[in-house]
């Protein structure tokens, strides 16, 4: 999937992890990160939360300010800001829903997130699993869950912990180096250092 930066107007790739949950997708994701950003990349991050979460704190003015309406509300510091914004239903759907179909607020898709970051090299998703973008599945196989990989054609590899030898389309899960790689290879992307670190630690 490909949306354009608002920043720059350029296009932002997406490529997804996904499994069931304990699986180990956020762990493998920031060993990816970290491997990333050794090789000189930048890389962003959307992940898909459970209903009703919060990173915000009761009493807090930035709370308060919510509490009170704001539909957006930015947090600032010599560090990193934030921005906070509220899927609240417009006053005009209140007055026209249905009284038996109440309005409930509309989840912004992927692809609106996806336009909303600033410029990267690409952007890893967590969840999503319904957005077809290329995606990685996360698999455990002490979890004795089904694979998600035969039922979506955008699962393009399985990171799996299976023992012995591995079939085509499966990479070693405890092994993030082949993985971020192979993620390259398939975004068709070079990163600046990643050969020169690997030149590096043959020597």
């Amino acid at each position: 999937m490909l949306r354009l930066s608002p920043a720059s107007g350029h296009p932002i790739r997406a490529f997804g992890i996904v499994g069931w949950s304990g699986a180990g997708k956020t762990t493998l994701i920031e060993h990816l990160l970290a491997q990333f950003a050794s090789w000189g990349l930048s890389v962003s991050v959307i992940k898909h939360a459970h209903h009703g979460f919060d990173i915000d704190r009761p009493g807090k003015d930035s709370w308060r300010h919510r509490e009170a309406g704001a539909t957006e509300v930015m947090l600032v510091s010599d560090q990193r800001w934030v921005l906070m914004h509220e899927l609240r239903i417009a006053p005009d759907n209140l007055q026209t829903a249905p009284a038996a179909q109440p309005s409930v607020p509309v989840e912004p898709d992927l692809g609106t997130l996806l336009s909303r970051l600033a410029p990267c090299d690409f952007v890893l998703v967590e969840g999503y699993k319904e957005s077809h973008i290329p995606k990685i599945e996360v698999y455990r196989c002490d979890l004795g869950k089904p694979r998600f990989q035969g039922g979506d054609p955008d699962i393009v590899a399985v990171a799996t912990d299976q023992a012995g030898p591995l079939a085509a389309g499966q990479l070693p899960l405890n092994d993030p180096q082949t993985i971020a790689r192979f993620i390259l290879t398939h975004l068709n992307l070079t990163a600046p250092l990643a050969s020169t670190v690997l030149l590096a630690s043959n020597q």
